[in-house]
């Protein structure tokens, strides 16, 4: 009798456990209300699982923190981050049926800590959020936190991860707001050395060289970037004034089974129709002239995450080897009492076995960013997103940019968020 009530309950946690849903199927209700635009059901969504203390709270966190971002209450948005960020640096704590279960059914049971690139971006989408709000200092509070990070990864041996080169871009970015120019030259230096993969980079490079007046040291930059005659006009005119608009373009890679290794995850990039931003300017009445720019990519979020996931391969292999170890180990024990229970009992253990699929699952696709010269008096940005063919995919609201002449810094920075 006490065997098969047994195995009626091993069953029955067996059923339960496979048919629960991942974290993707879960989340997926929120990220389509953001695609059509409906952002109170969508916060409502992720606020409602954020709040839960469990082991996923810190992944709901990340994408509840970047939907405020998308749905522009910058404020809150900064507050969810700071306490992501809190949560990812946790001692981590797990309830021995908790590990247990991670060992001999899978690792969704564990509490989620974030994969590194993902600890690292909590920061960088934070100071995005500060330069939006006009809040330098706060900014560049969260880039030394990448930095602290940075340094600490960097002790235990581990590989140097291409966030890098975009946290020191941000330095650059907030110094130069600060009109700290040869502290934001020696960052967009950095920045360049680490990936000189963006044309857009050198320029700033050189943009920010020039007005810190390192005159020698701005002609040889401009023969490493290779820079024409217009490029380093634009980068000399007087006027020091902007507007730059920060386009985060795109979803993020998802997580999903690896061919071949179903327990070990990886990302698949997620297509989008809107490539780039285009910003139209227009001063003086319907008469005026029209100047249009479009965006360029400074930092490629897709590539930067399935690499550092990539890198941790390893060790997410060697995690499962050692689970399907401890389930062989079980799985024998309980044949030695009862040969069909032992039987089923790895039958069962092997069956629940299945990729963590829970990740920060809004990031965006690229950076990409816009500089314009800041017109006097009163103007509007008109933004349309363009497709790969150069086609119109999607518009925004006009940004009224009429309160960026009276900031007490030169540059004002918009975010602006493609989910298309």
């Amino acid at each position: 009798m006490f065997k098969f009530s047994f195995l009626i309950a091993f069953i029955a946690a067996f059923s339960l456990l496979v048919g629960c849903a991942t974290y993707q199927s879960n989340v997926s209700p929120a990220r389509d209300h953001l695609t059509g635009g409906r952002c109170p059901e969508a916060l409502q969504l992720l606020q409602t699982e954020s709040d839960k203390v469990n082991g996923d709270q810190l992944v709901y966190l990340l994408d509840y923190g970047t939907a405020l971002q998308i749905c522009g209450d910058y404020k809150k948005s900064s507050k969810i981050f700071q306490q992501a960020d809190k949560v990812s640096e946790e001692v981590d704590y797990h309830s021995a049926s908790r590990l247990a279960g991670a060992t001999l059914l899978n690792e969704e049971m564990i509490q989620y800590k974030g994969d590194t690139f993902e600890k690292l971006f909590i920061n960088a989408a934070a100071a995005l959020n500060y330069l939006e709000m006009g809040e330098p200092d706060d900014a560049m509070v969260e880039v030394r936190r990448i930095n602290e990070k940075f340094n600490k990864l960097n002790s235990e041996n581990k590989k140097k991860f291409e966030l890098n080169s975009f946290s020191q871009y941000l330095s650059g970015l907030i110094y130069e707001s600060q009109k700290r120019y040869d502290d934001a030259c020696i960052s967009y230096k950095s920045s360049y050395e680490i990936d000189s993969t963006y044309r857009t980079v050198g320029l700033d490079m050189l943009r920010g060289c020039w007005l810190a007046r390192r005159t020698q040291e701005f002609e040889g930059l401009v023969k490493k970037v290779g820079a024409t005659e217009q490029e380093i006009k634009m980068i000399k005119q007087k006027n020091k004034n902007e507007v730059m608009i920060v386009f985060m373009q795109g979803w993020g890679p998802r997580k999903a089974p690896r061919p071949g290794e179903r327990t070990i995850p990886y990302l698949i990039p997620t297509p989008s129709v809107t490539k780039s931003l285009q910003a139209e300017v227009s001063t003086g009445g319907e008469s005026a002239a029209v100047t249009k720019y479009v965006s360029q990519p400074i930092y490629n979020v897709e590539k930067a995450a399935i690499q550092t996931l990539e890198d941790d391969h390893a060790a997410l292999i060697a995690r499962r080897i050692g689970a399907r170890v401890a389930k062989e180990v079980v799985a024998d024990q309980v044949r030695q009492k009862d040969q069909l229970l032992g039987t089923l009992a790895w039958v069962a253990m092997i069956a629940s076995e299945r990729a963590d699929l829970r990740q920060w699952s809004t990031l965006p696709q690229t950076i990409q960013v816009i500089h314009m010269p800041m017109p006097s008096g009163p103007y509007k940005i008109k933004l349309t997103g363009l497709s790969g063919s150069n086609s119109s995919s999607e518009t925004w609201p006009d940004i009224d940019a009429t309160s960026a002449n009276t900031q007490s810094s030169h540059k004002k920075i918009f975010l602006v968020r493609s989910l298309k």
